[in-house]
């Protein structure tokens, strides 16, 4: 059984520490137990009642009101609530409570509702990003199982799948072309670490959004594959992220080769890591903040006009 102490449901529900034991003392609204030193614990049934609490109450019901509720009607007012989309928390909440119970078509509303209110970029950047560094931690620190980490990640790649299948296919017709890879060898799939899929399929989503015609590679691409690809298809970048278990003396080798094998295109690169890697080489651009990553999207229009 997970437990968790009195700060873990700080962090995970964003309720203050003190708070939480005003709640309990004034209106009874959880029993945690109590280990042998007198401090309090909660196990995940404890964990999820919490959350459905704090996002009933963020989304301004009075906690008094909220105490006269039993489990299942805050239940039934948590899936019928419109939450604002400014209040991006009660989402990670929520997809938080819906992984814990591997209860698909519950996060599948979740994500659904919130794209549909938020768009699918926003729900990205302000709920499934932070999501899936929280639903991380928890694995990291025992909190959670692998298969509950696998789970929220693959439902949340299947949805992106889906907005990038909707968007309009760029035509090319010359000029830049982007083909997006990570490099073989590496493991993308513990859960604790950075998903590298999830951040290049958004990536892939927003250069076709700025209607930037590119090759979708996906993971574990060999370099050998990569120079039969730009050898039967046209392509001037090649994308890929930094991958955080890769050392920084392996990186630099890496680009080294990559950039000599491919002199006549850009290698563009960013991740997690990405700061901490030396970029002198004159084929190679590192995309470290916000701005630069926009800069690199809002590239393809320009370019797309100078060639059509």
């Amino acid at each position: 059984m997970n437990l968790f102490s009195i700060r873990d449901i700080e962090n995970l529900t964003g309720i203050k520490a003190h708070t939480l034991r005003i709640w309990e003392q004034r209106y009874n609204l959880f029993c945690p137990k109590r280990r042998e030193s007198k401090h309090r614990f909660y196990d995940c049934e404890d964990l999820k009642h919490l959350l459905r609490i704090a996002y009933l109450y963020n989304q301004g019901h009075k906690i008094s009101q909220i105490a006269c509720c039993s489990p299942e009607e805050m239940a039934k007012m948590a899936l019928e609530a419109k939450p604002d989309t400014d209040n991006y928390e009660i989402f990670i909440n929520q997809l938080t409570e819906a992984s814990i119970d591997l209860d698909q078509p519950r996060f599948d509303k979740i994500m659904h509702n919130l794209i549909l209110h938020a768009g699918f970029e926003k729900s990205m950047i302000n709920v499934l990003f932070p999501f899936q560094k929280k639903i991380g931690v928890l694995w990291l620190t025992g909190q959670v199982m692998q298969a509950h980490a696998h789970f929220a990640r693959a439902l949340i790649i299947k949805k992106t799948m889906v907005a990038i299948d909707g968007l309009e296919k760029p035509a090319y017709t010359g000029g830049r072309r982007v083909l997006l890879f990570t490099p073989a060898g590496e493991h993308h799939d513990i859960p604790g670490a950075e998903c590298v899929e999830l951040p290049l399929l958004f990536m892939h989503y927003m250069l076709k959004k700025e209607g930037v015609p590119t090759l979708y590679m996906g993971k574990n691409v060999p370099l050998n594959m990569l120079e039969t690809i730009c050898s039967l298809q046209p392509v001037t970048q090649l994308y890929f992220l930094v991958i955080p278990n890769l050392n920084k003396c392996d990186m630099h080798e890496y680009l080294k080769e990559v950039a000599s094998m491919f002199p006549n295109k850009e290698i563009v690169f960013s991740g997690l890591d990405a700061c901490h890697c030396s970029c002198e080489l004159t084929n190679v651009r590192l995309l470290k903040t916000v701005e630069e990553k926009r800069a690199f999207l809002k590239e393809g229009k320009e370019i797309n006009q100078l060639t059509s």
